[in-house]
């Protein structure tokens, strides 16, 4: 860990003082702790210092060691111990801290950092110019499984790309923060597996397994009382008087030509049900295709789009955003009617992805929807 000292003193203030409802809300905590034990309150007093102030300043340290009764040194050993402390003046609106361990620098967080310098000031801990803004890189914050993030006061920003970080910025620099929704910045719920949980799933239902026809009682088996001690589990038939009757052989031979108890449940006479034909590729709703251009648009940027449903509409002539963009309602059914989505087309919208993703790529898409594509 890298030394941490207090601001200089030319911008550390004269004096500190909690405001009316901090020094309301400091006295109720302190009174959380056992008689004895008010010093423990010293990390939550401090932090609230920090969001009252956006920095800890060295009169903020003396005034809560004096509300506690420690020692000065006591309380500067707390705040130069807890990177969570700025101990400088940061960005009044956004601090920006970047995750630099091992799972995000693999996910891109060193072109996070980049973007950092280029967008707020080329040194950490540094504000820039209008002193809104601010960043530096810490160790990991505890969101591994969303690499690459950031933190800005107490929320994380996960999934991030460059475009999405700028955007997010932008928005803190505009002070409207707010509008940002915290965690994941993609198609996830916290860190759950992208496109949704694949374990722990409830059951399919399967269909209950059929009961044999009973035997009739002529044909059933009875094994006679002086045969009894003869029967061997290893070679049941070997006992002439066990052997299967004829004519209960010939009832399980035509058993196993019924799936269930009736004709109506799936018997030999039971009609199988004819699946839904797709639509024909001759109807005057397809879409029309064209000739596979030299790069194609990735379709599966498009929420509801995975490898094999581009795959089919590459055979459809389906290449690029403006077509899928430029779909008439009756196309669009024709195409969820063709891939048995049972409008789902709809319901995620593909021709506004489509649109904003012709428009002007992941940035656009970022600006429409609030967050990058999948």
């Amino acid at each position: 860990m890298s030394v941490r000292r207090l601001a200089e003193e030319n911008v550390q203030p004269a004096a500190f003082a909690f405001s009316k409802e901090n020094a309301v809300w400091a006295k109720a905590t302190i009174k959380k702790y056992p008689k004895g034990r008010e010093q423990s309150a010293v990390i939550p007093l401090l932090m609230r210092a920090q969001e009252q102030d956006g920095w800890v300043t060295k009169a903020a340290i003396e005034s809560i060691a004096d509300m506690l009764t420690m020692p000065y040194i006591r309380v500067l050993e707390v705040a130069t111990f807890y990177t969570q402390f700025q101990l400088k003046p940061v960005g009044t609106r956004a601090h920006v801290q970047v995750c630099g361990t091992t799972p995000c620098m693999l996910r891109g967080s060193e072109d996070l950092i980049n973007l950092c310098k280029k967008r707020i000031h080329p040194n950490p801990l540094t504000p820039n110019e209008a002193g809104t803004l601010s960043w530096e890189e810490v160790e990991c914050q505890g969101t591994c499984v969303n690499a690459p993030m950031v933190m800005i006061f107490k929320d994380t920003y996960e999934d991030l790309t460059v475009p999405q970080l700028e955007y997010i910025i932008d928005r803190f620099d505009a002070g409207k923060g707010a509008d940002v929704k915290p965690g994941p910045q993609i198609d996830r719920i916290f860190s759950a597996p992208v496109g949704g949980p694949t374990t722990l799933l409830a059951p399919e239902k399967k269909p209950a397994a059929p009961r044999a026809k009973k035997v009739s009682d002529a044909a059933a088996v009875s094994v006679p009382p002086s045969n009894a001690a003869r029967v061997k589990t290893d070679a049941p038939e070997t006992d002439p008087a066990l052997k299967t009757p004829a004519t209960a052989k010939s009832q399980s031979a035509a058993n196993d030509k019924v799936s269930g108890e009736t004709r109506a449940e799936g018997g030999a006479d039971a009609k199988p049900v004819a699946a839904a034909a797709k639509p024909s590729l001759e109807d005057k709703n397809r879409p029309a295709g064209i000739a596979k251009p030299d790069a194609p648009d990735d379709l599966k940027l498009i929420s509801g789009v995975g490898p094999k449903i581009e795959g089919t509409l590459h055979e459809l002539g389906i290449f690029t955003f403006a077509q899928v963009a430029g779909w008439k309602k009756a196309e669009r059914e024709w195409v969820d009617g063709y891939l048995n989505f049972k409008g789902r087309i709809e319901r995620d919208d593909w021709g506004k992805q489509a649109k904003a993703l012709a428009k002007g790529g992941e940035a656009e898409y970022i600006k429409v929807f609030g967050k990058k594509p999948r």
